[in-house]
This record gives structure tokens, sequence and C-alpha cells, in this order.
């Protein structure tokens, strides 16, 4: 509480005034956050004008650390200690001081950077110390004034045509649960009005049907949706996340595999997409158990795959048309980094989907859906603390910033940059980069070898940027909603001169 205390204290003493008057609702004011012009917004408390390393990363301290914690808890996936008191914006300072700019932000769930004054002012108003003092059961006891606080948060942004949220702790869990709903409503409608039966009651309890229908979700190659039972069955990306695992035999079909650039392969790019989709087609009418199917806009942890609007408009074109249940995982690509509250908004589709899970900046995990998937009776879609209530405390601060600053301007802006420098620099190295690609800042390319991108994104390390990988050769951008301009050109000549020593 005292470092809470004193980094608000210097967050506040050296903030500026921030620009913003657009106060508007839900997905309009995405909309027309992003419509407005491209600019550059200065957060509001003065950052590190460059990155500095002072030791290795990680260094002495964070090794002193993980050692020590190594004796009580799995050590193998940290990369270092956080600082998070002199952390500041865009800039991570590790636990040996090195200021590093974060493009990897916490496995892009960190919306709005580091020590922001009005995050640090809404967890230490009185008023909100209520709910980060108890966390309750909210399926059961839900504090005074919840119902204002989703209205004012998940429902000021809710998808278009959605208007029920349910929320969850991670976005796994979002997955998980929000495949129940489609599953309650697929029985539902076989059922035919009746009720549940005395056979279904008695068999569920026993794994057997009539109970434990057969039901399928459909995914596609490369798709990552989690890491729980169910979610496994649709993740089809690395052997480390399955192995050892049962899992359900639910069917895949192919992601489409796009050529780049775009314009000068759109016949060929075309003909990928409608063979895809007729996998998709032939797979829905053999098989009458598959109620819904679960697609990310863009396959993140697969290795950034994009698709087509088109794609996707036929992809629901294809569900609607047979009483399918479309899921859309937008538990990366949520709340705002595609340049588009949700990325899904660029699709303009005709009916929206049935199902849309968020989680990572969100805050809170959880899915929207429409009343039609609400399950009849309580229990169906339940947990114990069903999320957190002081997550949408920093939702509401989240929204704020987006809407006051223009945050999703920012993004368009800051992920052209991104993109304009990765093509020169693949143009300057054509035998190493490739396909530079994005949608807002969700941006990456490709690498001729795993190695040689493993060893460039080391070495991006230890000259104080911070950026992640996925799939089997793609360096991707995961930074908060406040990179800007200034700081993908920062990424762009350190990862410039990390590609001049391979010469």
């Amino acid at each position: 509480a005292r470092a809470m205390r004193r980094a608000m204290h210097r967050c506040v003493r050296r903030a500026t005034t921030t620009a913003g008057s657009m106060r508007c609702a839900g997905a309009t004011s995405a909309a027309a956050a992003a419509a407005a012009a491209p600019r550059e917004v200065a957060f509001p408390v003065r950052e590190p004008v460059q990155p500095r390393v002072r030791t290795p990363i990680p260094g002495p301290q964070s090794d002193a650390q993980r050692q020590a914690l190594a004796k009580h808890a799995p050590v193998g996936a940290i990369r270092y200690f956080i600082d998070f008191e002199r952390s500041i914006g865009n800039y991570v300072v590790d636990a040996d001081g090195n200021e590093v700019l974060d493009m990897y932000a916490h496995i892009a769930s960190l919306p709005v950077g580091y020590n922001h004054p009005a995050m640090l002012r809404a967890l230490s108003d009185r008023a909100n110390i209520g709910l980060m003092a108890h966390r309750p059961a909210l399926g059961n006891n839900p504090p005074v004034g919840w119902d204002r606080r989703v209205e004012a948060t998940l429902m000021r942004v809710a998808p278009r045509g959605l208007d029920q949220a349910t929320t969850m702790a991670c976005g796994a869990c979002a997955n998980e649960h929000a495949m129940k709903a489609v599953f309650i409503a697929a029985a539902n409608a076989r059922r035919g009005g009746r009720g549940i039966s005395d056979d279904e009651k008695a068999s569920c309890l026993a794994n057997q049907a009539p109970g434990s229908p057969g039901f399928k979700i459909l995914s596609f190659d490369g798709a990552f949706h989690g890491r729980t039972s169910a979610c496994l069955s649709l993740t089809r990306t690395k052997w480390i996340h399955k192995l050892d695992f049962p899992t359900f035999d639910w069917p895949a079909c192919r992601f489409p595999k796009l050529k780049y650039p775009l314009e000068d392969f759109v016949q060929e790019n075309a003909a990928e997409e409608a063979a895809c989709l007729a996998e998709v087609a032939e797979a829905l009418d053999r098989d009458g158990d598959i109620v819904g199917v679960i697609v990310e806009p863009m396959q993140a942890e697969g290795g950034d795959n994009h698709a087509s609007a088109d794609f996707f408009q036929k992809l629901r074109a294809l569900t609607k048309t047979r009483d399918v249940s479309l899921i859309v995982d937008e538990v990366q690509t949520g709340c705002g980094s595609s340049g588009t509250f949700w990325a899904h908004e660029a699709w303009n589709l005709e009916h929206p989907p049935d199902v849309v899970t968020f989680s990572k900046k969100m805050q809170i995990a959880g899915f929207y859906t429409a009343k039609a998937l609400t399950p009849e009776l309580p229990y169906r879609i339940f947990n114990t603390w069903m999320g957190d209530p002081a997550k949408l405390i920093q939702l509401e601060v989240v929204i704020k910033c987006i809407e006051e600053d223009n945050l999703l301007s920012v993004v368009k802006s800051a992920g052209a940059t991104l993109v304009d420098g990765l093509k020169a620099l693949q143009n300057k190295y054509p035998h190493v980069l490739a396909n530079a690609r994005g949608i807002g800042t969700l941006v990456a390319v490709d690498f001729d070898t795993a190695e040689r991108r493993d060893a460039v994104t080391r070495e991006l390390l230890q000259n104080g940027v911070d950026i992640g990988g996925c799939g089997s050769t793609t360096m991707r951008a995961r930074p908060g909603l406040y990179f800007t301009s200034a700081h993908a050109k920062i990424f762009l000549d350190k990862l410039g001169e990390a590609l001049d020593k391979l010469k």
C-alpha cells in the first residue's frame, strides 16, 4: 500500500494535462475514436527517452530472486523480476534497474502502461476499497451497485447485438464456459421445448448419453484457445501445450495461409480462403453434432495468422444458415489493440457472432452473448468467484483512457509505423525477414529460422526492448495502448542494429 501511495504521489506530481473531450458509449465510441485523425498522445507521466540497460537481462538481482523462488515454486518460464513502483508508461524497470521498452506487456494484457495516474487514483479511492478488500461470490452475493458498474464498463463496450455478459477469471475460463453456453442452447433446441428428463439427469452423472451428448466445437489448425481440458481440444499450436493431457476428439479445419504482400496475391489468397471455407462447410454438413465453431480474429499464438473480412463474413454465413453458433475468441485482440475496440468490428458482419470472449487487456475475463444463449437454470455456468469485481475498477479506467485520449487512433498510427518500418527492414534483409503484417499494433514479421528469431529477440532484450515470438519463426509486437509511433521508431532502430550484427 505504501508503494502504491508513493508511486501515485510521484505520478500525479509529474503528470501533464491530457487532452480529451470525446464521451460516447460502447462500440460506437470505439468506431468514433478510430475514425478521428491519427495523432501522438504522450503518456501522462514523463517516460524515459530511450531504453537504458545497466546489466545483462536477467541481471544478478533477478537471478538471485529466481533462485530463491525456485525452492518453493516452478520458475522455468520466469524471464526477469519487475520493479513495478519504478516502471512508467511503456517502460518496464527490472529488479536490476534496467529501463526496457515493453512490447511484451505481460503477454498482451497491460492496456494503459505502468503507473497511469488515473489507474492509481482509482485503486486508492476510498469508494473502491471495499471491492478490493473483499472478493465476493459474484454469482450469489454481488456488491451493492454491481449493476451500475457492469453497465458503465462491460455494457459500455459490448459488441453489437450482444447484451449479456458473464464474467470469469481468465481467458481459458471464458472460452470453456462459452462452449457450455453453446452446448446448453443446442441441447435445449433438440429437446424441442420439453423439460430435462430423469434419464438425462442420471446418465450425465455417469458421463453417458443422453445426459452427456456428443456435441463438438470445430476449431482451426494453428488455433490457441487456452489450456483447460476442453480448450486444449481446440488448441493446435505447440506440443508443449498439450502433451500428456487427455482431450476431446473434436474436428479442425485449415485456417488460411495468406501470401504477402496481399496486393500481389489477391487471387491466390481468395482461392486459399475459399478452400478453407469449403472444408468448414463439408465438416458441418457431415457431422450434425458440431454445434459451434470457434475462431480468433487473428491466430495469435499460432503465428499471427490473418484472414480477410470476406473470409469471416462467409464463415459467419456458413454457421448462421446451419444453426451453428459462432464463437469469436477476442481474448488477445479485444480492447483496442487492433485499432477498433473489437477486432471483429472490422469485418462488418451482417449478423453478429453468437458469442464473443474476452480477457487480457479487459482486465476481467468472460464472454458476451445474446439473451438466447443465457442458461434458463441457475448454476449451469457458475463458479465461486465468477471473476473479480476489482477488475471492473481497472476496466473503467481503461475505457475512459481510450475515449479521452483517442487511443484507437494512436494504435492505428503506431501500427502503421511498425508495419512500414518492418517492410523497409525486410527489403534490406530479404533473406532474413518476410511477411510484415498487422492490424493496429498487433504487428508481426517472420524470420527465416526460429534460431535467428530467438537470437534477435535476445539481442533486443539486452539492448532494452522486450518483444516476444509466436508460431514457429514469428516475432510479434504486443504493446500497450499508449505505444506511439515514437516508441515504434525506437524499436525499429534497435531491430535494425540487431540485424546489422548478423552480417
